[in-house]
C-alpha cells in the first residue's frame, strides 16, 4: 500500500511551481494529492493532478474584518481535517505561505507527519510557526536568515527544484554576447509594471548598438502599450504573461532582467543565463533581495536595487554587462559549477529516501 501524501500550495506561481515538482517527483512512489486555493488554480493544469481547493482568508489587522477572517480560517481548518481524514493522508508537504496554515494546523491536530519547504533565504512566517512540529524542512541553503539554531538539524539540503523539462535541454554554452542580445525580462507570475515602464530608454539604447530581440513577461493590462512601443521603435519582441512553457523563452536568452523569486533564479542559474536581478522591495522580510544576494555571493548574477533604479542607471548596467566579456564569462563558469550536480534523479532519490526513513 503506497503512502498517501498531500502537497499544499496556492497563491502565486512561486508557490505552485515547486508544489507541482514535488508532485511529479513523488507520484510514482507514493499516492500524491495537491491542495491549492483558487488563486493557485490559475497556474495548474487541473486535468493533470489529483487536487482539492481549500481557500484560506488572509489574516488582517483590520479590526472590523478580523472576526470574519478568523471564522474563515476556522472553516478552512475544518475542511482540511475532513479532507485529511477522508483520504487517509499520512504525510503533508507544505510549500509555505499563509494558504498552507489551515492544512498544517489540521495535520498537527491529527498527528500527520509534516514536511516543510523553504526555497527562500529568509524563513517564511508559516514555516517558522511549524518548525517545531516538522520532520524535515527542505532548503537550498543552511544559512537561512531568522532560522532558529535549535532546529538547524531539521534542514535537509536539496538542489534547486526544477521542472523535469528543464533537464531535457542543454544549458546555454555561449560564453559571450556577440552582436545579438536576446534579452529576457521576467516579472514573476504577476508581471512587473515597473519593468514595463523603466526599461524603455535602455532598450532603445541597446537596440541602436546591438541587434536586439526582447522577450518580455507582462500583464494583459500593459500588453497593448508595450506592443505599440516595440512596433514604433522597430524592435523585435515577444510578449507573454505567466507561461507554464516558459522554458522556450528562457532557453533562447543570453541575458535576463528578472525579479528575484526563488524559482526564477534557480532556473536561470541552471540554464547558465547571466541575469541582472532587481528584487521586489515589498516582498515579505525582503526575501527577494536575500535570494539574489545568495547567488551574487556565488558570482552568478548582478543585483540592482529598485530604489537605485532609473533609466540611466539601468542602461549603464546593461551596457557594462554586455561589454565586460570577462565578467560575463565568469558568471557563466560560476553557474556551471553551482548546478552541475543538479539532476532529476538525484533529487528524486533524496526526497524518496527521507520520506521513507521517517
Amino acid at each position: 500500500m503506497k503512502k498517501k501524501i498531500l502537497i499544499s500550495t496556492g497563491g502565486s506561481g512561486g508557490h505552485v511551481i515547486p508544489a507541482t515538482i514535488f508532485y511529479e517527483q513523488l507520484k510514482d512512489e507514493f499516492d500524491v494529492f495537491l491542495a491549492t486555493d483558487k488563486r493557485g488554480c490559475r497556474f495548474l493544469n487541473l486535468e493533470k493532478y489529483k487536487y482539492t481547493v481549500i481557500n484560506t482568508p488572509k489574516l488582517t489587522t483590520n479590526l472590523f474584518l478580523l472576526p470574519l477572517n478568523l471564522f474563515g480560517l476556522f472553516f478552512s481548518i475544518i475542511k482540511s481535517l475532513i479532507f485529511l481524514k477522508k483520504n487517509r493522508i499520512e504525510i503533508l508537504i507544505s510549500t509555505g505561505g499563509y494558504m498552507s496554515l489551515p492544512l498544517c494546523m489540521a495535520a498537527k491536530i491529527i498527528s500527520i507527519k509534516i514536511y516543510l519547504f523553504e526555497p527562500n533565504m529568509v524563513l517564511g512566517r508559516v514555516n517558522n510557526i511549524f518548525l517545531k512540529y516538522t520532520e524535515k524542512i527542505f532548503c537550498y541553503s543552511n544559512e537561512i536568515i531568522n532560522f532558529p539554531k535549535k532546529y538547524l538539524s531539521k534542514i535537509l539540503l536539496i538542489d534547486s527544484l526544477l521542472r523535469k523539462e528543464f533537464y531535457s535541454i542543454s544549458p546555454n554554452d555561449k560564453n559571450e554576447i556577440s552582436n545579438q542580445i536576446n534579452l529576457l525580462v521576467i516579472g514573476g507570475s504577476q508581471g512587473a509594471e515597473l519593468f514595463d515602464n523603466k526599461l524603455k530608454k535602455s532598450i532603445i539604447s541597446l537596440s541602436k548598438k546591438y541587434k536586439l530581440n526582447v522577450c518580455q513577461q507582462t500583464s494583459p493590462i500593459n500588453k497593448k502599450k508595450l506592443e505599440d512601443f516595440y512596433n514604433q521603435n522597430n524592435i523585435s519582441y515577444q510578449l507573454f504573461s505567466f507561461e507554464k512553457n516558459i522554458l522556450e523563452f528562457i532557453s533562447n536568452a543570453n541575458l535576463c532582467i528578472t525579479r528575484a523569486g526563488a524559482s526564477a533564479l534557480s532556473e536561470l542559474t541552471y540554464l547558465n543565463i547571466p541575469y541582472l536581478a532587481i528584487p521586489y522591495p515589498l516582498a515579505k522580510d525582503d526575501h527577494q533581495f536575500q535570494n539574489a544576494l545568495f547567488y551574487k555571493n556565488k558570482n552568478c548574477c548582478w543585483i540592482l536595487k529598485q530604489d537605485d533604479l532609473n533609466e540611466d542607471v539601468l542602461e549603464n548596467n546593461l551596457i557594462n554587462i554586455v561589454q565586460n566579456k570577462d565578467d560575463y564569462l565568469s558568471k557563466k563558469i560560476s553557474m556551471r559549477n553551482f548546478s552541475y550536480k543538479n539532476t532529476w534523479n538525484n533529487t528524486n532519490q533524496k526526497l524518496i529516501n527521507v520520506i521513507n526513513e521517517n
